[in-house]
């Protein structure tokens, strides 16, 4: 495997149209703002400065838990004297702005928000740096106060890089199974705490019948994180991968075309209509909206779904683990998470931020001012313990135990040379995974056959095991 990407194939990269596993609700432009005077990083001397005098400068993701995150900054400001300005920015502009400027070493943000896929790669090409010496320095009580060892130790596999963790998770996340209580009474099924995709599909068939809706909702946007998400999940069960030990490409494996084709049957059968349109954001307006009877997705949809403030089924809605097949244990990981870039001037100032917008005294703040249903959910194992969170989130057992089940290291039912749930931790993913979805899309849509999609797939698959030095 190469040890070093080139800069030119990873500049490349950021031009692909990227997704995440997790949902971000739309913007249309960058949004620029600080607190407490904070000045344009751009303007910035590169002389000592007092800590009062320093501006840090932070890219982050438009989701509503970045917004919070955003919210209670002023008191960071008001703790330490370290002015913040925020640029936050839809999911696609963020990741081709932040890359490009690790990439170059332009050193335009202090911190940057970056996704488990992230984390190793640029990690080994030094863009973000690592944690281990910041956290050393720190005293016994501040080492005890953050209590790393409090992080799911799944999430800190995925943000380490050669055992050296690189990122610190703000909130992270798995799948899961929504349904509506309600609809499913009316059809006279029930769904069982760990389903079967077999049986939820008989389930979703007869729920939509009963209410007139679509009985599962599944992402069908072209994407690497939309449509690929679940539907790697989905191929994990069924016994599938993306590679074999010898990185020989695996998408027409018989596992694997089962599954595809049983994702493709079920939206023809049960889906909502337009499937390809459909991503995260949509999904979770139709289910919260009580459009649809059931939804496949991340677990961080359940603060939503629950929450009477933005939801229409909260109370309604029950959860059940991810579907399994022929492998249980099939829920996707992913934490959105803070870095430091390794151009940054204030990487101190920047690791008191992480450190403190990672903490469990922030979720404490969030819990009791905002509502403990939105506290950032998926990080620590604390939070799962807490009576107050455990009251508002009747769904966090489950969310605890997908989290701590998921197994990045080994996401298949047989071994693979790659790690990652929901992707392929490798940089070339990103212009795979996003070519793979297409093809995949035109299957949903009617426009490709199954076996079609995936004998594309499968060349493209080859094509990046031997370009990419993989494949010996």
């Amino acid at each position: 495997m190469k040890k070093i990407v080139s800069l030119f194939a990873l500049l490349s990269l950021v031009f692909v149209l990227v997704l995440s596993g997790c949902g971000s609700e739309g913007a249309n432009k960058e949004q620029e703002s600080g607190n407490n005077g904070a000045q344009n990083a751009g303007n910035r001397t590169d002389g000592d400065k007092k800590k009062e005098n320093v501006t840090l400068r932070i890219a982050t993701v438009n989701n509503p838990d970045m917004m919070v995150m955003k919210e209670m900054s002023s008191a960071f400001t008001k703790e330490t004297g370290i002015h913040l300005e925020f640029v936050v920015l839809p999911e696609n502009d963020l990741r081709e702005k932040v890359t490009t400027d690790v990439a170059m070493q332009a050193g335009m943000f202090d911190i940057v928000t970056i996704g488990t896929y992230d984390a190793s790669i640029w990690a080994k090409n030094e863009w973000i740096e690592p944690l281990a010496p910041m956290m050393d320095k720190m005293s016994d009580q501040e080492k005890s106060d953050y209590d790393v060892e409090d992080i799911f130790p799944s999430i800190r596999d995925a943000l380490s890089y050669e055992n050296n963790l690189y990122a610190l998770p703000f909130y992270g996340e798995s799948s899961m199974l929504y349904y509506n209580k309600e609809m499913l009474q009316k059809a006279g099924v029930e769904m069982p705490l760990h389903p079967t995709w077999d049986q939820v599909r008989d389930i979703s068939k007869k729920v939509k019948e009963a209410n007139n809706v679509p009985g599962l909702v599944l992402r069908g946007l072209p994407g690497w994180g939309e449509v690929l998400a679940p539907l790697n999940t989905v191929i994990n069960s069924f016994g599938g991968s993306w590679y074999d030990m010898d990185w020989n490409a695996q998408l027409t494996s018989p596992e694997t075309k089962k599954a595809v084709q049983f994702y493709v049957d079920v939206l023809k059968e049960s889906g909502q209509p337009g499937a390809t349109s459909t991503g995260f954001t949509e999904a979770l307006t139709l289910l919260s909206t009580g459009k649809a009877a059931m939804w496949y997705d991340a677990t961080v949809a359940a603060g939503f779904l629950n929450n009477p403030e933005n939801s229409q089924v909260a109370g309604k809605i029950g959860y059940a683990f991810a579907p399994s097949e022929a492998k249980d244990n099939n829920g996707w990981l992913w934490a959105w998470s803070l870095g430091i870039e390794s151009a940054s001037k204030h990487k101190e100032e920047a690791f008191k931020f992480l450190t403190w917008a990672t903490s469990k005294r922030y979720i404490e703040q969030v819990g009791e001012s905002k509502g403990w249903v939105v506290a950032p959910p998926g990080t620590r194992k604390s939070t799962y313990d807490h009576p107050k969170y455990k009251e508002a989130a009747p769904f966090a057992d489950i969310v605890l135990q997908s989290m701590t089940q998921a197994d990045y290291m080994k996401p298949t039912k047989n071994p693979v040379p790659y790690q990652g749930i929901q992707y392929v931790a490798i940089p070339e993913f990103q212009q795979l995974g996003t070519s793979v979805s297409q093809e995949i899309a035109a299957a949903i849509a009617g426009k490709k056959s199954v076996d079609e999609a995936l004998e594309n797939a499968q060349k493209l698959a080859d094509e990046i095991a031997v370009s990419g030095g993989y494949k010996k």
